[in-house]
């Protein structure tokens, strides 16, 4: 156009201020400095950077090993000690508790390997063995006495009535055991007295039966009665009377309620001391009779 300024194509006016100008904007940065050339890095030794294979397992698989050996040798030290050495055998054997057997009955009924490692001992053999050999015996508990010895504590049989036999006499104990054959009666046992073959009811109850009963009233008697009686009679089953010292009697009946006939007894013999019969049949209403 004339008088006028000419724009070229493509040219936009700004009046925008250039960067330099802008706000805020600070003197221009620096160039950078080139960077210098990079140090080469050290090759990595691989056989250094890297374990050897299999060197960790066997660092664990050492304390394991040491502690297996340390283990094998205990045991076999212990049982060397227990088995193969001379500290821990049978020296001594000793028995305790016997009141009418001596020790040295029960000591060679036992038949103790002396000299054995005590830890062999077989215990129960040796129990069964005694009791076998020896009826009086009730009991035996055998025990290990550490280091050397064998401790056997028994206990025996006591009896509660005897059971005349030619001139000898069979003591049976409170469990109807007849365990023994002695030449003499001992004190303060009853004897026996069976006179049942007239008896109504011999053919319900036998011999064995009425032993039976005659056992559950000598076992049910008081100490200081049982020592006073020197015969338990059986007539039959539900006939049995015991005849005490000084001519005394007792009528029992049979042998059921045996232990609270027992505390009857034991009161009348307390209440009328001079009385030469007492009834005690019907414990509930005891009786005593003559002088």
């Amino acid at each position: 156009m004339a008088g006028g300024t000419t724009a070229r194509r493509g040219t936009p006016f700004s009046d925008r201020p250039g960067p330099a100008a802008r706000k805020g904007a600070g003197p221009p940065r620096p160039p950078k400095a080139p960077r210098g050339p990079k140090e080469p890095k050290a090759p990595k030794d691989p056989k250094a950077a890297r374990p050897a294979k299999g060197s960790g397992a066997r660092l664990r698989r050492g304390p394991v090993l040491a502690s297996l050996a340390a283990a094998v040798l205990l045991v076999a030290g212990g049982t060397w000690v227990l088995y193969g050495s001379s500290w821990l055998r049978v020296e001594k054997v000793a028995a305790t508790g016997m009141e009418v057997l001596t020790s040295e009955q029960v000591l060679g009924a036992a038949a103790v390997p002396v000299g054995a490692p005590l830890v062999s001992v077989d215990t129960e053999e040796i129990e069964s063995r005694v009791r076998g050999r020896l009826p009086r015996i009730d009991s035996v508990d055998v025990v290990r006495a550490w280091p050397h010895g064998i401790g056997l504590k028994v206990t025996e049989r006591k009896p509660v009535l005897l059971i005349k036999k030619d001139a000898s006499f069979v003591e049976v104990d409170a469990s109807g055991v007849r365990f023994d054959t002695v030449p003499k009666a001992p004190a303060g046992v009853p004897v026996l007295e069976l006179n049942a073959d007239r008896s109504p009811s011999a053919r319900r109850f036998d011999e064995e039966r009425l032993l039976h009963e005659a056992v559950l009233v000598a076992g049910a008697l008081p100490a200081s009665i049982a020592r006073e009686t020197v015969q338990v009679k059986v007539g039959s089953y539900d006939s049995v009377v015991l005849e005490l010292t000084r001519g005394r009697s007792v009528t029992w009946g049979s042998g059921e309620q045996s232990d609270a006939k027992g505390r009857a007894l034991n009161a009348l013999l307390k209440a009328a001391p001079k009385a030469a019969h007492f009834d005690v049949s019907v414990p509930t209403a005891p009786a005593a009779s003559g002088s």
